[in-house]
């Protein structure tokens, strides 16, 4: 692909993404679901907090009315509740503006296809041929001008399919929420409120370049102080574009997604809704994870990073939870993308049924020390297919003798290679990394 990466098309806004760039994503989009199949196309568009996004909103719309077809405007809403309403609303895809965690100096567009799942790879390149000028859309004219709708409704129901995904009460339990300025902020306390909750609420006044600052699920440290000073019973803390969660405990302990998926398949499991006893963790996750799944009867199948690999999988096989360390949780049986808000909800599910603290449901798992490091790079290609760097990631798994390993890859999103070290001491990580990292030296940007 040469635009849409493993999460839509991403780029510095006006740089990397431009307005010309969307208007021609919607000109497309409006054409291929609508004239060239002699009807009108119904597509609708959300978007993040971004400055950006409400220019990007403009650019889209503009390009589908043009094409013919009629845009249907959610305005701010998290990615999942688009996914929701392509399917509710019956429409022929959906349209997401938004880089998810990333600054507000980026931006994104996501397709999502009638279904609610991430567009087909067949449609993204044709949209990329004609961005390109290799393909030809005609302007509609006369009464074939599509229109544009104020489709706040769409939003309202997608709030009202969180709450009525409860069967249970939150009364008297005290919830902070962190919407990291992000499109969580009109729609997490309604949802929490509307549950009984005693519900705290930080970051939730975007202004258009806030949106991820110091906040929100990559920078948990105001939600961890947060909780304990506020003697909270649990904290929430979500991404710009709502599709992530991770969770803060009553003592202020991080709760990541391993942990998520660890309590949430394991309460699956024992009312017996886990699919097939397994769950669906990337390569990412922690071997401590993994070992705890094995003594609580669970088996798992680990996917390559992405969500989107990780519901691959999850449809193939039947499987029913799956997700990422970072937060990426899909209940396949509620959704078909991440939602951070419905795992937040699921995780007070769990909570409430077992009448446990969260500390206490994850105390079973022994994580293993990582160390992260993110290497910006001039050819993620080039740095990954050199065989000095393949020689320093042999000669650092080497080095763990079986007793951790060294993963590397390249950044679906932004020009990085990422090495991850996992072994039982941190400074057997940094040690491991340390080769990696001096291989990777050349190919610095």
């Amino acid at each position: 692909m040469r635009y849409f990466g493993t999460d839509g098309f991403r780029g510095k806004a006006n740089e990397g993404l431009t307005v010309d760039h969307a208007f021609k994503i919607g000109r497309f989009v409006g054409w291929y679901y609508g004239a060239r199949q002699g009807r009108k196309a119904r597509v609708i568009i959300g978007k993040d907090t971004r400055r950006s996004s409400y220019m990007f909103e403009s650019a889209l719309v503009a390009g589908l009315v043009a094409s013919g077809a009629d845009a249907y405007m959610l305005h701010v809403i998290p990615t999942p509740g688009v996914s929701y309403e392509v399917v509710d609303g019956d429409f022929d895809c959906g349209v997401m503006i938004t880089a998810s965690h990333n600054p507000f100096t980026d931006n994104g567009i996501k397709l999502v296809n009638h279904e609610g799942y991430k567009m087909d790879e067949d449609v993204l390149e044709q949209v990329e041929d004609y961005i390109d000028g290799k393909l030809e859309v005609p302007l509609a004219t006369g009464d074939a001008i599509g229109c544009t709708v104020d489709y706040m409704q769409g939003r309202n129901r997608y709030i009202a399919s969180l709450i009525a995904s409860c069967g249970f009460s939150l009364q008297g339990i005290r919830i902070g929420l962190d919407c990291a300025n992000g499109a969580a902020s009109s729609v997490a306390r309604p949802v929490f409120d509307a549950l009984g909750a005693e519900t705290h609420v930080i970051n939730a006044a975007p202004n258009g370049f806030n949106i991820n600052v110091d906040c929100g699920s990559t920078h948990l440290d105001q939600l961890q102080r947060f909780v304990v000073q506020n003697g909270l019973d649990v904290g929430f803390a979500y991404d710009g574009d709502a599709d992530r969660c991770l969770a803060v405990d009553e003592r202020g302990h991080v709760v990541d997604g391993d942990l998520i998926l660890y309590i949430c398949g394991c309460y699956l499991n024992k009312y017996g809704r886990l699919a097939k006893h397994t769950v669906v963790p990337t390569v990412m996750s922690n071997f401590g994870f993994f070992k705890a799944l094995e003594a609580a009867g669970l088996r798992y199948e680990q996917t390559a990073v992405g969500d989107k690999n990780v519901y691959a999988c999850m449809r193939e096989n039947d499987y029913s939870l799956g997700g990422e360390q970072s937060g990426h949780i899909i209940f396949g049986e509620l959704e078909k993308t991440g939602d951070g808000i419905m795992t937040s909800l699921r995780i007070m599910e769990v909570l409430r049924s077992e009448r446990e603290k969260l500390s206490e449901l994850t105390r079973p798992v022994k994580l293993y020390p990582q160390q992260l490091v993110n290497v910006r790079v001039a050819n993620k290609t080039a740095a990954m297919e050199a065989p000095e760097v393949k020689a320093a990631v042999a000669e650092a798994g080497k080095f763990l003798e079986g007793n951790g390993r060294v993963l590397v890859r390249a950044s679906g999103t932004e020009p990085l290679v990422r090495v991850l070290a996992e072994a039982p001491e941190e400074n057997l990580c940094q040690k491991a990394n340390a080769i990696v990292l001096a291989a990777l030296e050349p190919f610095k940007e």
